[in-house]
């Protein structure tokens, strides 16, 4: 690429927001990046994300967005659930090369289904507009996108574990549990996320009500092409402040022979350079600060069962480092470009 990028990211002042910031003053085919937040509109970037200080001066704003839009190539919506719905339209008028989005708005494409865990849509008629950003499944069928729905972190841990057993569920429907860290209900304070409510503790919630399982469905409902695959989603809040860790468990119609899952997952994943998958169970430390993803498969030694282990980082593979991912495989940059740091260990 001849001219560096210009990006702005939106909701720039969230915990995501800020991951994307710091991918991004990093990447090397970037050269602008706009700060955009209207709660912390004129603060300086590192007196909000303190790691940030040593890479820029600059101060978040808060002008028009479809102004801001047209004096970039690149923007990056990291806004609550609803917000991108409500601003959308205007953006795409003002026709940047690429729009991402990740919030939940347009995950999902078929509206009944958005509907049954969110409600109805706000704008369904730009639902076909996007592309489901899920990177390491689709790939180079991203290139060329304008539009791009980030995968929520949930639902990035569990497709990641279930797109290789496509072939090997037949009508079993699988469960995934997982345990999200702190850092995934967002820079706000709220009750379950409380250093004192969450430190040395446990809990469930949204059952049977996850609205990552939506994701989940429309994906495995695609790959195996039954209508009426389902899958469900078993959702924990846990001590650390990142990170996801999920197990997914199936019991099969028939046995397996001996290394069918792990075949699995290296065959699917064997040219995916941000998926690694271990011959044993990952440890989410392993994972934490990185875009990578960590996976381990097996079955029992009947073959009548199976589990796939899946470790992320909920802010970077489950949110920011995914969508930077998506970025450079729509403008046809090296997939890896700014993402190929490891995290810290211990951390």
């Amino acid at each position: 690429m001849s001219q560096a990028l210009s990006v702005l990211c939106v909701g720039a002042g969230g915990y995501v927001g800020g991951e994307l910031l710091r991918l991004l003053y990093q990447h090397p085919f970037v050269g602008k990046v706009t700060a955009h937040s209207r709660s912390q509109e004129s603060k300086a970037i590192g007196s909000v994300h303190p790691t940030l200080a040593p890479l820029t001066d600059a101060r978040f704003i808060a002008g028009e967005l479809d102004e801001l839009t047209r004096q970039h190539d690149v923007v990056m919506m990291a806004l609550e659930h609803g917000e991108s719905a409500r601003l959308v339209p205007s953006i795409l008028a003002a026709q940047p090369r690429l729009l991402i989005d990740l919030a939940a708005d347009f995950r999902i494409a078929d509206p009944s289904l958005y509907a049954r865990y969110y409600g109805p849509h706000p704008a369904p008629e730009l639902l076909s507009t996007f592309q489901y950003g899920l990177c390491d499944v689709n790939g180079s069928s991203l290139r060329g996108a304008k539009a791009i729905a980030a995968p929520g972190c949930f639902a990035t841990a569990a497709q990641l574990a279930l797109y290789p057993l496509k072939d090997l569920l037949g009508t079993t429907s699988p469960t995934l549990f997982a345990i999200t860290g702190s850092s995934g209900a967002g820079a706000k304070p709220k009750d379950t996320t409380h250093h004192p409510a969450r430190a040395h503790n446990l809990f469930a919630y949204s059952p049977f009500s996850h609205r990552h399982e939506a994701e989940i469905v429309q994906s495995l409902r695609t790959w195996t092409g039954r209508n009426d695959a389902t899958a469900r989603l078993i959702t924990h809040s846990g001590p650390m402040v990142r990170g996801i860790y999920l197990t997914l468990h199936a019991q099969l119609e028939s046995a397996l022979p001996p290394g069918t899952v792990e075949a699995a997952l290296r065959s699917a994943y064997h040219e995916r350079p941000l998926v690694r998958v271990l011959s044993k169970p990952p440890e989410l430390t392993h994972a934490i600060g990185s875009s990578y993803a960590l996976l381990h498969g097996c079955q029992s030694p009947d073959g009548k069962e199976l589990q796939v282990t899946v470790s992320i980082d909920n802010l970077l593979k489950g949110a920011s480092g995914q969508a930077v991912q998506a970025m450079n495989l729509a403008l046809g940059l090296p997939e890896t470009c700014g993402l190929q740091a490891v995290g810290v260990f211990p951390c």
